[in-house]
């Protein structure tokens, strides 16, 4: 006899199997990356170093976020000051419709 209570899938079967049955991807072993102005030792971040200003800017003149640059908390808050204040003596521009018209150097 079968028993009383069958366990079933919980839902419908289909060609990928029983309903719970799913693929996992792999665990992907994430290196920590390191504030490379921690790593520098640098003491600020210069408005007036526009060159390192804009590896941490988008191609639209956005800030980059904490988890693109790999930055820690304290330097993308002196990142994100001095990239104001850049912008505000024209070192930087504001938007990308900045640099595809009067060109960016």
């Amino acid at each position: 006899m079968s028993e009383p209570y069958e366990r079933s899938s919980g839902g419908r079967s289909g060609p990928g199997g029983p309903a719970g049955a799913r693929k996992r991807r792999p665990q992907q072993v994430r290196t920590r990356r390191v504030c490379i102005f921690c790593a520098e030792n640098s003491k600020q971040i210069d408005y007036k170093q526009t060159d390192t200003l804009k590896r941490f800017l988008t191609e639209r003149g956005q800030i980059r976020p904490r988890r693109k640059t790999g930055l820690c908390t304290k330097h993308q808050r002196r990142l994100s000051t001095a990239v104001k204040r850049a912008r505000f003596m024209a070192l930087l521009p504001y938007t990308g419709e900045h640099l595809r018209l009067y060109g960016g150097n």
